[in-house]
């Protein structure tokens, strides 16, 4: 494991290692503050080796961002104090953590105000909420700038912006959601002109050195068959305005880490690997990491509705001894441990606990 023992920097940010805590929604800040509880779960997983957590999704200052009750906001007095506290506790145990934040875009089912997207069309390709206007994305663009400024300023390590599973900047990314005529649709570098907006404000915002993650996936809520970019052409055409405005890591949202991502390519890279190989930025894998393979193959909603058994992570270390990607991310395997950082660095997997669903109950 010695490759996943190793230390990993971008920009102003040096890591311990390789492991990373994906950004799972909890649904356990009422009111949008996240209190002592939230501080407690991050700190357990810091305090067990986790080299950088990812924070649940937060929800930017903007009135169409929410799509769900018990999300934490980033904005806000009280919200943010909540987040110092978590902040505090996270670094008294040694770890780093940036806060992923989030507008859910065409996800969002409440009316007043009601949904905002590129199109006004829902995931499912039907009439949903209602198209942008350039005013509109105007005020969403620096409402993820300022949210971005509060993460600076409070200190944390960097931040990731949410560009997936059917959300906001993704439905600006994707043909099923984005159909405009104007600047912001058509070809890929233009549905990618939105993202990248959104990329430079928060980049002017907290500077050259302060990291900025940003995550993408294929797949979108409901829709796991959905493909953002067909080819490894379009990929670069969609990812190359994002690097410019100023990615510094893709984080490569995928079911099954080890599937190759073009079935008609020669390559066994997934999606993190042409990533990487296409922009030349480094990239987080993720993806039923720890997690019994054949329950990894099922219906995906079976990975939070049943138990799985634990496996390891030999060819996941030897992808990464590769240069396929250069961080892991791991989200339910940490949920059943807050040690499997620990664990996995040890080589004792072997004692790990397998996940079940139950664990979503808890903040454990």
């Amino acid at each position: 494991m010695a490759r996943l023992d190793e230390p990993f920097t971008v920009g102003g940010l040096t890591l311990p290692n390789r492991i990373v805590m994906a950004p799972m929604t909890r649904t356990a800040s009422p009111g949008g503050v996240p209190g002592p509880d939230v501080a407690e779960y991050y700190a357990r997983r810091a305090a067990h080796r986790v080299g950088l957590i990812i924070t649940e999704g937060t929800y930017i200052g903007h009135p169409a961002a929410p799509a769900y009750d018990g999300v934490p906001d980033f904005h806000g007095e009280q919200a943010l104090a909540g987040w110092a506290r978590v902040l505090r506790r996270v670094h008294e145990e040694g770890g780093r953590i940036i806060p992923q934040l989030w507008h859910t875009g065409a996800a969002r089912t409440a009316t007043d105000p009601p949904a905002e997207g590129p199109s006004g069309i829902g995931l499912d390709g039907a009439p949903a909420g209602r198209a942008m206007t350039r005013k509109d994305i105007e005020a969403t663009v620096e409402a993820f700038a300022v949210a971005a400024a509060h993460a600076a300023r409070l200190g944390f390590d960097g931040v990731e912006l949410h560009g997936a599973h059917g959300y906001l900047i993704d439905d600006f990314l994707w043909t099923g959601t984005n159909r405009r005529t104007d600047r912001y649709g058509g070809d890929p570098t233009s549905r990618a002109r939105f993202g990248a907006e959104v990329v430079r404000a928060v980049r002017a915002a907290v500077g050259p050195r302060f990291p900025v993650f940003f995550r993408f996936s294929q797949w979108k809520l409901g829709e796991y068959g959905a493909r953002t970019a067909t080819s490894p052409d379009e990929l670069r055409l969609l990812l190359e305005p994002l690097a410019a405005a100023g990615v510094d890591v893709f984080h490569a949202s995928t079911r099954r880490y080890w599937l190759p991502e073009f079935e008609d390519s020669d390559s066994t890279l997934n999606l993190a690997g042409w990533i990487r190989k296409l922009t030349g930025r480094p990239t987080v894998a993720v993806g039923s990491v720890g997690m019994d393979r054949q329950y990894g193959e099922g219906d995906f909603s079976q990975g939070f509705t049943g138990p799985s058994g634990v496996t390891g992570i030999d060819e996941l270390v030897a992808r990464l001894d590769r240069d396929e990607f250069d961080l892991v991310a791991v989200g339910r395997s940490l949920l059943a441990n807050p040690d499997w950082a620990a664990l996995a660095l040890r080589g004792e997997l072997d004692r790990a606990v397998p996940y079940d669903p139950s664990v979503l109950r808890t903040l454990a």
